[in-house]
């Protein structure tokens, strides 16, 4: 029961955090607009991406984006959910990188649904060496938790789920 609830409340957060920082970024900056925050490497920006992920799939007819943009990732989305609030075995941290994953999939879809498109404003520059698309605190959720099943999943050589 308590595991339920902390991958509730750790679903929630990602969610909670996504929106706040979306909100505060639609409100307060306008369009294409930069703001340096340490030098020309950490930028803040606004860009309003109609695909998904790098803009893939913003030529797609409306319905098709229905389809693979919102209506897939929902149901994806849901069925990781439940599969994880069901299991009580889990490795701890295998449960956390879920709960970033499905946290920061639904912060990403609520604004596909709400807005029609999703809120992106940071860039990360580092002189070249290394360049970042535009992406949100969503986007900085699902690669964590990513990265972390990877790391996991070498580690133990078998993710049980």
């Amino acid at each position: 029961m308590i595991q339920r609830i902390a991958i509730i409340a750790l679903v929630l957060l990602n969610i909670g955090c996504d929106q706040v920082s979306k909100n505060m970024v639609r409100k307060n900056i306008s369009a294409s607009e930069q703001i340096e925050l340490v030098g020309k490497n950490f930028i803040l920006t606004k860009v309003e991406n109609s695909g998904a992920m790098l803009g893939f799939g913003s030529e797609l007819s409306p319905i098709l984006k229905l389809i693979f943009l919102q209506a897939l990732p929902v149901l994806v989305l849901l069925v990781l959910l439940f599969r994880i609030l069901r299991r009580s075995d889990m490795n701890k941290w295998l449960v956390f990188a879920f709960a970033c994953v499905i946290g920061g999939g639904i912060g990403n879809l609520i604004d596909r649904i709400a807005h029609g498109e999703v809120t992106d404003f940071f860039y990360i520059d580092l002189g070249g060496y290394f360049k970042t698309g535009i992406f949100n605190m969503a986007d900085v959720s699902v690669t964590m938790g990513v990265l972390v099943i990877l790391f996991l999943s070498i580690r133990y050589r078998k993710l049980d789920m």
